[in-house]
């Protein structure tokens, strides 16, 4: 998984907010049986080395969405490969140096042969992210663009929700609204014992404060979701960014954010609050688009937008 630390001056006063790249899901967490187009990606350099995980989700067979800060492409170590799996479950078997890879899957070394769940693609992108800067606007958005060759066929995929999607709900909506976060990832961890379970799992939150342009985290371009685990409800962790931030309960296919950063967060509780950065701009949107349109315009039309009703 991605170790990056860094520190971001907030917009009020001079505080200095510890952020940590990179959610999970923890707490109140069932797995992920809903969204077989979640996906755990692995990342490597040019030499084949392992880098890091995250999550992401496809939007269709062959465009997957992630986080900015998994793909980026301007830092000091960039990735020049992604191995993305999407079975429930990628290295469960996988205990290094003991068991080099999962039996079952591969991970983290190479797909299994004739396995149409996993994939590979060294077309990688981010959306201008750069370790932050200009934050809150942190342009913590990536894609991957998967060969034709490589098209994952599956039931269904994520939907996108059309720009100002969530500026059109009222805040007594946004009150009483439920998210839902998927990905792979550390659920748990202490100085004694680290849970990765490799699953994809999700959790029902909340967003912290229903006025998204309020808070100086948020500013319109994050959500702040709540790690309180009361309600049976779950929250963020340290493990893997680029999952999908849902509007809606388990069932929803319609995806708002990607999971992104972590604000206050304890290493030993997991406790923290999660941020997503919001995929419901014209900006982010616009983006994704004109990348498709460069890469793979036959995926164009398969791409579904949910515009605000």
């Amino acid at each position: 998984m991605r170790k990056l630390f860094v520190l971001v001056a907030a917009l009020v006063g001079t505080m200095a907010i510890a952020v940590t790249p990179g959610s999970a899901v923890t707490g109140n967490f069932v797995k992920d049986f809903e969204h077989p187009y979640v996906g755990l990606v692995a990342f490597y350099d040019d030499e084949g080395t392992f880098m890091w995980r995250c999550s992401g989700s496809l939007l269709t067979d062959r465009v997957f969405l992630t986080a900015g800060h998994c793909t980026d492409q301007d830092a000091e170590e960039s990735p020049v490969m992604a191995r993305i799996w999407f079975h429930q479950n990628v290295g469960g078997a996988y205990n290094p140096p003991t068991v080099p890879e999962d039996p079952n899957t591969g991970y983290p070394n190479r797909c299994l042969e004739g396995d149409p769940l996993c994939v590979e693609s060294t077309l990688l992108f981010d959306f201008g992210f750069d370790n932050f800067a200009g934050f809150p606007s942190i342009h913590d958005v990536g894609l991957i663009i998967l060969p034709e060759d490589q098209a994952v066929d599956l039931p269904e995929y994520g939907q996108l929700a059309g720009a100002g999607y969530l500026d059109s709900l009222s805040l007594s909506v946004l009150k009483n609204a439920t998210f839902t976060v998927s990905g792979y990832g550390v659920s748990r961890t202490n100085p004694a014992q680290t849970l990765s379970l490799r699953e994809r799992l999700m959790a029902l939150t909340k967003l912290v404060n229903p006025n998204l342009n309020a808070s100086a985290n948020t500013a319109g371009f994050n959500l702040q979701l709540s790690g309180n685990r009361g309600g049976g409800r779950g929250g963020s962790c340290f493990g893997d960014s680029g999952g999908p931030t849902f509007y809606g309960g388990f069932s929803s296919d319609l995806i708002v954010g990607v999971n992104s950063w972590l604000f206050g967060f304890n290493r030993q509780t997991c406790g923290g609050t999660g941020f997503a950065f919001r995929t419901d701009t014209e900006a982010v949107i616009t983006w994704i688009l004109g990348i498709v349109q460069k890469y793979a315009p036959e995926e164009l039309s398969e791409i579904q937008i949910i515009e605000a009703s």
